[in-house]
């Protein structure tokens, strides 16, 4: 019997680890990995700041499926086949240990993206897989057997099974389309914002843990999260506005990336826990300028910012001096800080897209198309997005070992054209 013949379409991290399951669980299956520029596994080497960020201390799916914007239901059954207690499993087998920081992310214990790279293409060697770089496909039709992918050099292959793992190129959703699936419409997720205020500007680098923010738009539901913040030279960035902006991905592209942001910078208090606070510095040291005497837990800039400009109070006045109004001002400041959202920035660490082929188009058991038997997904192509911390790493670990071990199994039917 002629030995099954798999190709999978994508150098990324749900291409290779599809291609190594595959391999691994099927040694009899021929495995060729195709990925169009000449450096596969860029996204992984430069994630998480050249460490790689391989996954989240997160071992319970029902939890687990809480950091997905969109997808979370479907990986609920998938999460519990390969979640990320089986990542850290495998990484250990093939001689990456990982190590778990202070905020859950988990990183190879060298901090270096690298290991994980060489990890891939050691056991993509090792396994027999046939990694061919810098081999553009240019389309991919269905043959009286399988698949055919046509090379832009002209080449064609011909495949039993085939693996699409593209990430979000566009023409990896034109060639899911071409064999029948549908694309809901790639949008940006995971970005900063832009405000244009440029006293907050100037406290570029200053940094909040914990800041609640908060997202307005017309004819929304208001959004909510909370984390680290971060104010930058363009606006505001870090954890919690970057789980924001995965959230509210596609209702701010329908606005124009314009809306309303609030802030509360003390989160841990109550505005009237904050009121009592500032009503006792007023009490101990009336005769000191409010501006440069902090009763809060906050930054000195961030509190001179915030009582001068957000509150509107001049800088020689004293607490004395602190009426009924200034100080409600100042309360707001604190706790309903407002900005004006005028745009995105970009989070160089990741690129992710919300959006990519439809899920109810995908059975999660397998990854194999509901659609077109013999076609399987993996990672970025489908409607699937985390929030930053691991969570988009895991899905494509999750989807690529799914999808290689059903790619390879002799159970799954052969592709036949009526």
């Amino acid at each position: 019997m002629q030995a099954l013949h798999v190709v999978v379409i994508g150098g990324g991290a749900a291409g290779f680890f599809g291609a190594i399951a595959c391999a691994e669980a099927h040694p009899q299956v021929q495995v060729t990995l195709i990925e169009a520029s000449r450096h596969p596994l860029h996204k992984v080497k430069i994630s998480g700041g050249g460490r790689c960020n391989v996954t989240h201390s997160c071992f319970e799916p029902a939890l687990l499926v809480q950091h997905y914007p969109r997808g979370g239901k479907a990986l609920r059954g998938a999460f519990s086949r390969f979640q990320p207690r089986n990542t850290v499993d495998w990484f250990n087998r093939h001689g990456v240990r990982l190590k778990t920081e202070a905020d859950g992310r988990m990183f190879p214990v060298t901090d270096d993206s690298a290991t994980v790279v060489d990890c891939f293409s050691t056991a993509a060697r090792q396994a027999g897989v046939t990694v061919r770089v810098g081999t553009p496909v240019e389309a991919v039709t269905r043959a009286a057997s399988g698949f055919r992918v046509v090379l832009k050099t002209g080449e064609s292959l011909r495949c039993d099974r085939l693996l699409l793992a593209t990430g979000s190129n566009p023409h990896g959703y034109q060639l899911a389309q071409s064999l029948g699936h549908s694309v809901e419409a790639p949008v940006p997720s995971l970005f900063t914002f832009n405000i244009p205020d440029r006293h907050l500007h100037e406290l570029a680098g200053v940094a909040i843990d914990p800041a609640q923010v908060r997202l307005h738009l017309p004819d929304a539901k208001p959004l909510k999260q909370q984390g680290a913040l971060l104010i930058t030279h363009w606006g505001m960035s870090g954890p919690a506005v970057l789980k924001l902006s995965a959230w509210g991905a596609r209702v701010l592209h329908q606005h124009q990336y314009r809306a309303s942001l609030q802030v509360n910078w003390l989160p841990h208090q109550t505005p009237d826990q904050i009121r009592q606070d500032l009503l006792q510095a007023k009490a101990e040291q009336p005769k000191k300028a409010i501006a440069s005497s902090n009763p809060s837990s906050l930054p000195r800039r961030l509190w001179q910012y915030l009582a001068i400009v957000q509150a509107g109070i001049a800088p020689e006045t004293q607490w004395a001096q602190l009426s009924k109004t200034a100080l409600n001002q100042l309360v707001q400041a604190l706790s309903q800080s407002c900005y004006s959202i005028k745009g995105k920035g970009v989070f160089k660490d990741e690129f992710v897209t919300c959006g990519g082929v439809r899920l109810k188009e995908v059975d999660f058991k397998s990854m194999e198309s509901r659609l077109c038997p013999g076609l399987f997904f993996a990672g970025e192509i489908l409607d699937i997005d985390g929030i930053t911390g691991g969570f988009n790493f895991q899905s494509a670990w999750t989807t690529g070992w799914l999808a290689g071990q059903a790619i390879g199994a002799a159970a799954v039917h052969p592709v036949t054209v009526p």
